[in-house]
């Protein structure tokens, strides 16, 4: 099959299943998860099962999957930072410096909406194809290259068995379609519940601390409006479950620019307005999950907060001022920004509460697990 028709027919086919989701035909897979807290939910097209996650970790670190061979899923989410790379943006194979950071991949199983400004890519299956082959910017830079990726998972020997065996209904099975299914379902297998809150949450009265257990307070208290975008299990507004009825989607402009004093933001970052042409959408982006937060700096779509420290600065202030350069203006005043950014006193002992809270949001299990970790 001709390259392009390989990749157009993989985003044909993905974009099929978007409305069909799991039904509980197929053999259950483990998630690992307590009682309560919901599934997330599964397209028909691409069930679960522990072969297909194991052979989706090996291509998810594989870097051969990159035009020259630098460069794999792993290389922009890494376990040790709850799957983002600690950069204000991330880098391509080439060296391309892109507009947004990695947002974490932990329980982006549960996400409704993907990426940070996209109000139309809900599944997995999908995303995966951007990276792969996306050219503005470069990640990956495999556009052009589909038959390498059919070629690698023929020939490679461990490839070649695990493929055949996780697809064996597949007339042909070693496809980009079923690549991006396996690395798909090994996102999807990245859930954490593990935290010194779930803890908490289970009936522990020690799991948090004194100071954490104030800050949760705070959190979810009207005056701090902390949880209006992040709330919820896993602390966004963007999110679902196998049992939702009602759909969870959230974009919000939080006041971090205004460069002309009405409300715009960056030319290469301007939000959920490049999709919509809204001009009510400038500079809105998603509330990400703020599970294992304290592990994810720097914050922010393009990184611009270093610390959770800047981050409690800028919603008590109510938005951001840059004095000077091309950034400058002042956020607080932007016409765009949210109603729950509007800014509040915060005492130095406030300040430890909700850190301490913050910080109590990691699970150190999802940080190093074997199943979740490099194979190579």
């Amino acid at each position: 099959m001709r390259r392009g028709w390989a990749l157009a027919l993989a985003v044909v086919v993905l974009a099929a299943g978007t409305w069909l989701w799991w039904n509980g035909r197929a053999p259950a897979y483990d998630w690992g998860i307590d009682a309560r807290i919901p599934a997330p939910p599964v397209p028909v097209d691409n069930p679960m099962s522990v072969a297909k996650v194991e052979l989706g970790r090996r291509l998810f670190y594989d870097r051969r999957l990159s035009v020259n061979g630098t460069m794999a899923c792993a290389t922009c989410h890494l376990q040790a930072l709850a799957f983002t790379d600690g950069r204000p943006v991330s880098v391509g194979a080439t060296g391309e410096a892109h507009p947004r950071g990695a947002m974490s991949l932990v329980n982006v199983a549960y996400a409704s909406r993907l990426t940070w400004a996209n109000n139309l890519l809900s599944r997995i299956e999908d995303q995966a194809l951007i990276p792969l082959f996306s050219e503005h910017p470069v990640e990956m830079g495999m556009n052009g290259r589909e038959d390498a990726i059919a070629d690698l998972l023929r020939e490679d020997p461990v490839y070649q068995r695990s493929v055949a065996n996780v697809f064996p209904r597949d007339e042909d099975p070693y496809s980009i379609i079923n690549a991006v299914h396996a690395i798909a379902a090994f996102v999807r297998s990245i859930v954490s519940f593990d935290s010194p809150y779930d803890a908490f949450l289970r009936g522990d009265p020690s799991a948090l601390s004194p100071a954490a257990q104030r800050g949760l307070d705070l959190f979810f208290s009207e005056r701090f409006e902390c949880f209006h975008c992040h709330g919820g299990f896993n602390f966004t507004d963007s999110s679902t479950h196998e049992n939702a009825t009602i759909e969870s989607v959230g974009f919000h402009n939080n006041g971090l620019y205004n460069l002309d004093g009405e409300g715009a933001y960056p030319p290469d970052s301007t939000g959920l307005i490049d999709l919509t042409g809204q001009r009510r959408d400038m500079g809105r982006f998603k509330a990400p999950s703020l599970r294992n937060v304290a592990v994810t700096a720097p914050y922010m779509h393009d990184g611009s907060l270093a610390t959770l420290d800047d981050v409690l600065d800028h919603y008590a202030a109510g938005g951001r001022v840059v004095e000077s350069g091309p950034l400058a203006g002042d956020g607080r005043r932007s016409p765009f920004k949210s109603e729950f950014v509007r800014g509040f006193e915060l005492t130095d002992a406030e300040r430890a509460d909700l850190l301490a809270f913050l910080h109590a949001l990691t699970d150190e299990r999802v940080l190093t697990d074997e199943r979740w970790s490099d194979p190579f």
